[in-house]
């Protein structure tokens, strides 16, 4: 899945992505989410290199950079908004590829 491609550039997007091979799940944050999918498939990111291919399953969007990099942060190191998140997207989730 490609992520909509009106994706505008001038704003920041925090992401979920999801391995087809193992189902792991991995958070991040840019203003081109098109292109960071395919580095992360392209195998140029290093945690995510052994767990390719990715395929996005959520993304936000913000106008700050500070707020995307709060968001991304939230995700990765506070459980609740993490969980919260996961149970807000748990039929997207469930539709898509590899485990929820």
């Amino acid at each position: 899945m490609n992520p909509a491609p009106s994706l505008n550039s001038n704003m920041y997007h925090v992401y979920l992505l999801r391995s087809k091979k193992n189902g792991t799940f991995y958070i991040g944050y840019s203003n081109d989410v098109v292109r960071r999918l395919n580095e992360h498939n392209s195998g140029l990111i290093g945690y995510t290199k052994k767990y390719r291919p990715w395929e996005i399953v959520y993304y936000e969007s913000f106008v700050s950079l500070e707020d995307a990099k709060k968001r991304e942060k939230s995700l990765k190191y506070f459980g609740k908004a993490y969980t919260s998140l996961k149970l807000r997207i748990k039929e997207s989730l469930n539709t898509r590829e590899g485990a929820g």
